[in-house]
């Protein structure tokens, strides 16, 4: 076999009309005109052509391009807005899309299905409860572990292995349709506000699937969207600073000065300041000085690592909060399961 590192002029105009060379140069997408190296042995032709390497940034602005061409166009709501409106938090914490739990060994059970339905129930749950407080702007959490892997390994982003129910990609799509259902219901309570924390089980998979949704809902005018990369990030509800955060990085103590710093923009119009982080699946709560920091609970089952070291007993839940303008967080509410 021999290679030639440059096609000539001569002998690019010979295989240019070639089939495997043309046949390679649609499937791949690559003008004819730009191939740089090939391979040939007899008049059998091995075509290996190459252009310039596309960055992340290119691929990823060329898909969420396709994909808001194709994000469906929602009516948009009138929703109405006064004096005495509250804002409404729904936090559905890790949820572990594609964790398995066995009742054999950790006295319940966990799937995909069942994690569909305590969502759903959850969300469903806090709307009615919240009823009565008159709410006129939701602020939505995702992220925060909604996927148990990320990748084929079947592996967190770190690569420790973990017990799945289902293939990753299914519940990528399982994950994507929840949260899409989530969104319509509740944008028909009020404008929803959709901030993402990405998480040590699925940094990748999460960003991606927070980003997907930006797109779905891109015609949407009751819905917007905070989806970076950032790891801590920031509400303002008129005199309310809200920040929420994952919890696997900076130290819980460190949140609320981490707050003063990154906020600081909000921080003197704010007298109410809260921080939400989850990750430990149970609750905490601890006011430093002028700001509550605050745990939420999981609705997700036990597996075989948390049975094995004793973490199983916190209750199960789906919760949310009621930020009133002028006092802050008046009221929280619980779905257990």
């Amino acid at each position: 076999m021999e290679m030639r590192p440059r096609i000539s002029q001569e002998e690019f105009d010979l295989i240019k009309g070639h089939r495997a060379l043309k046949q390679e140069c649609e499937a791949t997408g690559i003008p004819l005109d730009s191939v740089n190296y090939y391979w040939y042995k007899s008049e059998k032709f091995s075509i290996n052509a190459k252009n310039k390497q596309k960055s992340y940034l290119d691929v990823r602005d060329e898909v969420i391009k396709e994909m808001k061409s194709y994000a469906p166009v929602y009516k948009t709501i009138a929703h109405n807005t006064n004096d005495e409106g509250t804002l409404l938090v729904v936090d559905p914490a890790d949820i572990h899309i594609g964790k398995l739990c066995s009742s054999f060994e950790t006295g319940n059970d966990y799937n995909n299905q069942i994690a569909v339905k305590r969502v759903m129930d959850g969300v469903h749950g806090i709307l009615n409860k919240s009823m009565g407080f008159n709410t006129d702007m939701i602020l939505l959490i995702i992220g925060n572990d909604i996927l148990h892997v990320d990748g084929a390994k079947n592996s967190t982003t770190s690569g420790t292995t973990m017990d799945t129910d289902g293939m990753w990609y299914d519940n990528f799509l399982i994950a994507k349709k929840l949260y899409i259902q989530v969104i319509e219901t509740l944008t028909q309570v009020a404008n929803v506000h959709v901030q993402y924390n990405p998480s040590n089980h699925d940094y990748v998979n999460g960003f991606l699937l927070a980003d997907s949704l930006s797109s779905w809902f891109h015609k949407c005018a009751n819905v917007t969207f905070d989806v970076s990369i950032s790891h801590r990030k920031y509400f303002k509800y008129h005199r309310n600073l809200i920040g929420t955060t994952h919890g696997d990085g900076a130290k819980i103590n460190d949140l609320a000065l981490l707050m003063a710093h990154e906020a600081s923009a909000y921080w003197h119009e704010s007298k109410h300041r809260y921080m939400y982080y989850h990750h430990i699946h149970h609750k905490v709560s601890k006011d430093y000085m002028s700001v509550c920091v605050e745990s939420l609970r999981s609705p997700s089952g036990t597996d075989s690592w948390h049975h094995r070291n004793g973490y199983q007993h916190a209750p199960k839940a789906i919760e949310g909060y009621i930020h009133d303008k002028e006092h802050g967080q008046i009221a929280r509410l619980t779905n257990l399961f």
